[in-house]
């Protein structure tokens, strides 16, 4: 593609060279240029992509999108300046790989919990009713049936477009994708064509990249405010925050509601640690599901299924055949009659909504002992909150390492431990060693208790000063079996 056509929908500040050069490629890792690229120049949070021009020119590059054309050039590169590279790249990948997705329909997931879950709902679902669809998550992308490893909740423009163009190829008619805070503050969902988003929570998380709870609540509103008037709204309104976000879309607005009235509406009718009966909107549905969270998941799924079309009664057939997300309240019974539980929940909210789940199947019957730390290197803040929300709706508390990453597992533990009183700390243990902290949970426990083991979910790592080690509380739980 000539280069001038791939600036035809952005605004150029300087142009030093032709733009009539072939780009053969569009990267913003300087590692990555291979010859006839275009090299976008990023400013990140970490380092200045400026600093790789010369890098990116060496490698093969023919052209260089950046905020400030360097003093020295070379004079077979095309130099191109635009006021921010974050603002436009999206539009050049987008514009690259031809539109993809104009070319299916894409539905985005925001908020702070239940993306997961929500988007690879409605990819197994549209999969199931006969669909070629494709998933962008944390846990994993997919292009129909194949996996794509996932690094980031939401991958940076390029990878993003190039994933949605290998969509477009296989076949694929709908994708689904969370859309994180971070993705949208940083624009790498810039340029993208939605059908449909998709609110699900907002709850203090992030702060360490946001600063306060109000620009992290802006970066989701703004996710929002671009969808055309083509889209849907779905947004929950049981949050105190779910009307904020859809108040300034352009897009069809819809509400979803265990609670109130709303235009799609559930109430739970029995619940056991297999699923639970539910009524939406007048029919009763069996899932394989627990907790109210999950019914505002799934009411969610019901409610994007709908406006893409299909028939509530169909929607509803599917959605008893679903499956939980791995890592997402997932129960392990254990021979001696116990239940361990492994979830994702990495926030007081996320820890508050699992437990009120967990008590809500045992009705007063059982113990629950909770074993849970919180991640190195992110939103302080939060740690003394986990601690207090796992003391509040537990007998008793292992607190112990999570994702240490470049702090001390110590010292994360101390943060959270500065969140209780002496009554509550009478509840609480701490085990550095997360191994040794489940191993220990379990031995605790008695016929009929819940073993909660909450933060890493579905991830098989430990990060701990750069270096992910092989860990999986899943396997952990299943070895003290």
């Amino acid at each position: 593609m000539k280069l001038k056509e791939l600036l035809k929908n952005i605004t150029v500040l300087a142009v030093k060279g032709s733009d009539d050069v072939e780009v053969t490629g569009v990267n913003i890792d300087s590692r990555r240029i291979k010859d006839g690229h275009l090299f976008v120049a990023m400013k990140g949070t970490q380092v200045d992509g400026h600093k790789f021009i010369p890098k990116a020119v060496e490698l093969g590059a023919k052209a260089v999108l950046c905020e400030e054309i360097p003093e020295r050039t070379d004079e077979n590169v095309t130099y191109v300046q635009v006021a921010s590279t974050e603002d436009v790249v999206g539009e050049v990948a987008t514009t690259f790989h031809g539109n993809p997705s104009t070319k299916l329909k894409l539905v985005g997931v925001t908020g702070t919990n239940g993306k997961t879950t929500i988007a690879t709902l409605l990819y197994n679902m549209f999969s199931k009713m006969g669909h070629k669809c494709g998933l962008l998550s944390t846990v994993c992308n997919y292009i129909v049936d194949e996996a794509v490893p996932a690094d980031h909740t939401t991958p940076d423009p390029i990878a993003l477009n190039e994933l949605l163009h290998r969509m477009v190829d296989a076949g694929c008619e709908y994708a689904f994708m969370e859309c994180s805070s971070h993705a949208i503050a940083q624009k790498r969902i810039g340029g993208l064509t939605f059908a449909g988003g998709l609110f699900t929570n907002l709850t203090r998380d992030h702060l360490d990249y946001h600063k306060t709870f109000e620009n992290y609540r802006n970066a989701k509103k703004a996710f929002f405010d671009m969808l055309p008037k083509t889209a849907f709204a779905i947004t929950n309104a049981d949050d105190k925050n779910g009307m904020i976000m859809v108040q300034n879309t352009k897009a069809q607005v819809k509400t979803y509601s265990i609670r109130s009235v709303a235009d799609f509406k559930a109430r739970i009718i029995e619940c056991h640690f297999e699923g639970m009966y539910l009524e939406i909107d007048g029919r009763e549905v069996g899932v394989q599901f627990i907790g109210k969270f999950n019914v505002s998941n799934l009411l969610a799924v019901y409610g994007a299924a709908v406006m893409l079309g299909k028939k509530p009664e169909d929607v509803l057939v599917v959605m008893s055949t679903l499956h939980s997300v791995s890592g997402r309240l997932e129960p392990i019974h254990s021979p001696e009659g116990y239940t361990a539980v492994v979830d994702y929940a990495h926030t007081p909210d996320a820890l508050e909504n699992v437990l009120n789940a967990i008590h809500e199947v045992l009705d007063g019957k059982g113990e629950v002992i909770t074993v849970c730390g919180a991640g190195g290197n992110r939103d302080k803040g939060k740690r003394p909150l986990m601690a207090q929300e796992a003391v509040k709706q537990s007998n008793r508390v292992i607190i112990t390492s999570d994702n240490p990453r470049f702090e001390e597992p110590q010292d994360i533990i101390n943060d959270m431990l500065a969140g209780l009183n002496a009554q509550q700390m009478k509840k609480v243990i701490t085990i550095v060693d997360r191994r040794e902290a489940i191993r220990t949970a379990c031995m605790m426990a008695k016929k009929g208790d819940v073993v909660l083991i909450a933060g890493k979910g579905h991830e098989n790592y430990q990060d701990v000063k750069g270096v992910k080690h092989h860990f999986d509380d899943h396997e952990v739980v299943r070895e003290c079996f």
